[in-house]
């Protein structure tokens, strides 16, 4: 896709991403909005995958660690054709197949995730497959700046540079914010770029609210350098919605019926702005 396309189908996403949010009376929405131009930006030019094989044993593989934020993995996965339509406005109604955190019983969904901390050995353990079966596919981890405090990432970093895997890319979405506020009251992790430079791992920073960045950024990764790569995407909680963008309450929330049609409004203008330009 061009740039101005991943622009549009982000916007599109997004504005999907609130109406599920909205009906299914649930959601992390502040960081769904905050990853959302990554996973664009992953599932529609970086990786290699087709919605009508979704097993095809090249395919890249995906984990999102930070899995409470599914409904941005649910809307691009749907974009993508991976969910058949009608079935993510199922979301929040008892027999659904979608829950609050990504399960392999949806197509497109490479593992469960939601215990924080845990993807990046997931995906240590499948770069160290693709190694050893000689296969070329690569394995992308999305994470949380919030979830840094959890020191199983830390092992999981040690291993990736033991084992050189440069068939792996880590994603960390650098919004500031988690559940009980900024991440460096919290938990600081301001000094994240040496820490993993440190752990042998190359480190890049990007704009998360930037696709023009995200795509020159991941464009710009060596995958034959021996180093896993650490992609720092510096991100807006909330990104998209005014009243929304960086207030720790939108973790997770339902916007009323007056800041729904507020939030759509917005989206839309944009998305009719961006088509007729």
């Amino acid at each position: 896709m061009e740039t101005k396309e991943l622009f549009i189908q982000t916007e599109k996403n997004r504005r999907r991403l609130i109406e599920i949010i909205y009906h299914a009376k649930a959601g992390h929405v502040g960081g769904d909005l905050s990853c959302l131009n990554i996973l664009t930006a992953l599932y529609f030019d970086v990786m290699n995958v087709n919605a009508s094989c979704p097993k095809d044993d090249s395919r890249d593989r995906f984990i999102l660690s930070k899995g409470h934020c599914v409904e941005a993995l649910y809307v691009t996965l749907e974009s993508k054709g991976f969910i058949a339509e009608g079935i993510l406005d199922t979301l929040g109604h008892y027999g659904s197949m979608l829950s609050g955190h990504p399960t392999i019983e949806v197509p497109g969904i490479e593992v469960n995730t939601g215990a924080l901390g845990h993807g990046l050995s997931v995906g240590v353990g499948i770069a160290i497959a693709a190694k050893m079966d000689k296969k070329s596919y690569k394995t992308y981890v999305l994470m949380g700046d919030g979830e840094q405090g959890e020191g199983s990432i830390y092992e999981a970093a040690m291993a990736a540079r033991q084992y050189k895997l440069d068939n792996l890319v880590a994603v960390i979405d650098r919004n500031h914010l988690q559940i009980s506020g900024d991440t460096e009251d919290v938990m600081g992790i301001d000094d994240i770029h040496d820490r993993w430079t440190a752990f042998g791992w190359e480190v890049k920073d990007m704009n998360g609210d930037d696709m023009e960045d995200i795509v020159r950024t991941f464009r710009s990764i060596d995958y034959a350098n021996h180093r896993p790569h650490l992609l720092v995407a510096h991100t807006t909680k909330g990104k998209g919605v005014s009243f929304m963008e960086g207030v720790a309450k939108w973790h997770h929330g339902v916007p009323s019926a007056e800041q729904y049609e507020q939030a759509i409004q917005e989206i839309s203008e944009r998305i009719k702005n961006l088509e007729n330009k």
